[in-house]
């Protein structure tokens, strides 16, 4: 391969890789790679030098100069062109880029300003301390040392109390005997075991509520769940028995879950909102309808109408709505005013 065909062959790669790719040979002799469009490192300034002007000046020169051998012309074109890319990157801040503003070059660090008040509760703050209980469940005696006393007469008097308040993680297994009874026949009858109970060993409330807490409040990852049933109770708790935990309290809400829908929809006020979310690698979106004292979410696919039909709030809505600009919710008028859109910022 001749050197002008190993330059074309370095400044297609260069090209592709940049955007600026082109088929024509004669084009390469009339221009250098480094162009106005590719120099963007726009306000660069390094010891009182603009960098970008700098750049564009040599690209210039180089690109009018007639003596430069093709390999020479180059090698200087890819030099400017990586030096442009460099530029680039520097330029980049907190205000044209995804950088968060702690990168930022040059940034002034604007100190905390004192409001007077010092650190801990203010006066007037609702505080929360510990208080001894009157029913403690561990009492331990601690008997003066006789042997430290002088001769004489004493008499015991009230204690000092000071409590302790702890948490004691341990497991209680609760074995249920139902009563066998066996007449002159032989046959037998048992006592009906309570309901929920159905199985030779299984998990029991405390384990399903602490569980479906931590996975649905907590937001923990059914790994780390494991972990914690594991390492402070010993006790083995597996992914698909916490799954099935919150499939059985999603059940049970039922009928919470319609009667929030209902207290929701008699309100006189209700927000309503969405945001999307990722479901099994699918984007979702989350709705959302509140009032002061309710909130009530529901996923779906869709983010306008189809899902708002479904969950079945806002459709007969009497009363106020405020939402985001969506076209989904300026659809729904009411008799006592009309979906408010808040003024933009």
């Amino acid at each position: 391969m001749t050197r002008n065909g190993a330059r074309w062959g370095a400044r297609r790669k260069i090209e592709c890789s940049t955007g600026q790719y082109t088929d024509k040979k004669s084009d390469f002799k009339t221009r250098g790679i480094v162009r106005q469009d590719i120099i963007t490192g726009a306000g660069v300034m390094i010891d009182n030098i603009n960098v970008e002007e700098t750049v564009q000046k040599v690209a210039d020169l180089i690109a009018t100069e007639k003596g430069l051998s093709p390999a020479l012309q180059g090698s200087l074109e890819v030099l400017l062109l990586l030096v442009s890319l460099l530029l680039n990157r520097l330029g980049l801040n907190s205000r044209n880029s995804s950088k968060p503003p702690s990168v930022d070059p040059f940034r002034k660090k604007v100190p905390r300003t004192t409001n007077g008040r010092k650190p801990g509760g203010q006066p007037g703050h609702t505080g929360a301390s510990l208080k001894q209980v009157a029913d403690p469940d561990i009492i331990k005696e601690i008997p003066v040392d006789r042997r430290q006393l002088s001769l004489g007469h004493y008499r015991v008097c009230e204690p000092e109390k000071r409590q302790v308040i702890d948490l004691d993680i341990t497991t209680v297994v609760t074995e249920w005997r139902a009563e066998v009874l066996v007449d002159e026949q032989g046959k037998r009858y048992v006592a009906p075991f309570p309901e929920g109970i159905s199985r030779p060993v299984q998990y029991g409330i405390g384990v399903k509520v602490n569980a479906v807490y931590m996975s649905q409040y907590q937001m923990v990852p059914y790994n780390r769940i494991e972990e914690h049933f594991l390492d402070q109770m010993q006790m083995l708790v597996s992914a698909g028995s916490i799954v099935n935990f919150n499939k059985d309290a999603f059940a049970s809400l039922a009928l919470f879950e319609l009667w929030v829908k209902k207290e929701l929809a008699v309100s006189a006020v209700v927000h309503a909102d969405e945001t999307g979310i990722n479901i099994g690698g699918t984007r979702s979106w989350l709705h959302n309808a509140s009032s002061k004292s309710l909130n009530y979410f529901y996923p779906h696919a869709k983010r306008g109408g189809e899902a708002l039909d479904e969950i079945g709030i806002l459709p007969d809505f009497p009363g106020c709505t405020l939402s985001r600009p969506l076209e989904a919710l300026f659809q729904v008028r009411t008799s006592a005013c009309p979906v408010q859109r808040p003024s933009p910022p």
